[in-house]
């Protein structure tokens, strides 16, 4: 079982989540409502899950494949449904950049293994949201 003790800082929304390791997470909300910028919201961590998610896949996949990735840097965007409540996300992309010496057909291989079969935050999303991705690879960086 998983996990994450959440304690508020401040008297507003600023929040402190913690795993059972000591890692720490900070939630704020929006100014709008009263937040102070001082954390990630939720549903921006949710698509920074996504992408961490997805790298780890990719990472090792491109090990097996004896694949020299020097470096990966992800853009991760997200359209959520207007003026409702509660508000889903219904579109998410991911963009990979992949550094190194890499085969094309590798690295697309990976990332379509990683996005459309492994990556449990993506097929959560997939829910209720489309997800695409597209990849590029940047050769000796």
């Amino acid at each position: 079982m998983i996990k994450i003790e959440l304690a508020r800082i401040d008297d507003d929304y600023n929040m402190e989540a913690v795993n059972e390791s000591g890692n720490k997470i900070l939630f704020d909300g929006a100014p709008e409502i009263g937040g102070h910028n001082r954390g990630m919201r939720p549903m921006q961590t949710l698509l920074a899950a996504f992408g961490s998610c997805s790298a780890i896949d990719i990472i090792s996949i491109l090990r097996k494949q004896r694949e020299e990735l020097k470096d990966i840097k992800i853009s991760v965007t997200g359209e959520r449904q207007k003026d409702v409540t509660p508000s889903l996300y219904t579109e998410v992309h991911a963009h990979y950049k992949l550094y190194g010496n890499i085969d094309q057909d590798k690295a697309q291989k990976a990332v379509s293994l990683s996005v459309d079969k492994y990556c449990s935050v993506a097929k959560t999303l997939e829910k209720t949201a489309k997800v695409t991705y597209s990849f590029e690879v940047v050769r000796n960086a």
